[in-house]
């Protein structure tokens, strides 16, 4: 299998898995896609070289836009706190 076409199924099932409720708001989720998706990431940089590993790695960052948006929220935490 080609890591192209399994980062595009890994893309097609978090849509697929962002339609179901959650009572959690999808954190669990979202933790399990991270999982996955960082090996297809290693893989699609080693397979097809840098430019197609950062597309890879634009796709997931839309995907898991909030996961990735309190990860900087709270590394600017800890750079504030460590600065003061």
């Amino acid at each position: 299998m080609d890591p192209l076409l399994a980062i595009g199924l890994w893309v097609v099932v978090a849509f697929a898995l962002s339609a179901i409720p959650s009572s959690d708001k999808h954190w669990r989720l979202a933790y399990g896609l991270i999982v996955v998706g960082l090996p297809l990431l290693i893989w699609i940089f080693w397979r097809h070289g840098v430019l197609f590993g950062l597309i890879g790695l634009v796709a997931g960052c839309l995907v898991l836009r909030w996961p990735l948006y309190y990860f900087w929220q709270w590394l600017k935490r800890k750079a504030g706190r460590g600065a003061g």
